[in-house]
């Protein structure tokens, strides 16, 4: 399957909430992120970063989901 990263956050538990905001408009996504950051609660040197993938052909879909969301400052991390 061909995987196109659409968001960008340091820290699991925003990386969970927009996860389950595209799941539920049937966008499968998996958290890609180095194991180390979790285990540790590292966020420095991008050992916190977790990228959201999704099919690329919902790439788009996804991308104007996440920009529908409206005054969030997490805005600049949807690619």
């Amino acid at each position: 399957m061909n995987l196109e990263c659409v968001y960008v956050t340091s820290g699991l538990l925003t990386a969970e909430v927009i996860k389950a905001k595209l799941e539920a408009h049937d966008i499968p996504v998996l958290l890609q992120y180095e194991s180390v950051g979790p285990i540790y609660g590292i966020t420095v040197d991008g050992l916190g970063e977790v990228r959201v993938m999704v099919p690329a052909e919902l790439a788009a879909l996804a991308r104007e989901l996440l920009e529908d969301e409206g005054g969030s400052e997490d805005h600049a991390n949807v690619w």
